[in-house]
């Protein structure tokens, strides 16, 4: 199995910065695509940012320019670099990672439980 435990959320103003972490443990042969996604009171998860296993990444138009995705292969971990944070990021960010546990074995997409950011006004 695979775990992925987020970390950095919290209460910041608008116009602030939060560096969100998140760590994947288990039994992995290869993480491939990484990416962040949140979702709002009452909307549906939205996609964030990804990365992919080469560093090449995408955003959504509502945070370019302003969130920074990046990843560290050697500790399993994807960040998310948030700055000039707006009220409407605020949201829970869950964590994706695309994982090939085994070589033979077909990639497994999974999810973290979620870390709040809000952004007060």
């Amino acid at each position: 199995q695979v775990q992925l435990v987020e970390s950095g959320g919290g209460l910041v103003q608008a116009g602030g910065s939060l560096t969100l972490s998140c760590a994947a443990s288990g039994h992995i042969f290869r993480l491939n695509a990484l990416g962040w996604y949140r979702q709002a009171p009452g909307k549906q998860r939205e996609l964030v940012a990804t990365i992919t296993s080469g560093g090449r990444s995408n955003y959504a138009d509502s945070v370019k320019g302003r969130f920074t995705i990046s990843r560290d292969n050697a500790k399993s971990t994807v960040y998310l670099q948030m700055v000039s944070l707006k009220f409407e990021d605020t949201a829970v960010y869950y964590c994706n990672a695309n994982v090939k546990q085994r070589s033979w074995s077909p990639e497994g997409v999974y999810w973290g439980q979620g870390t709040q950011v809000t952004v007060s006004s």
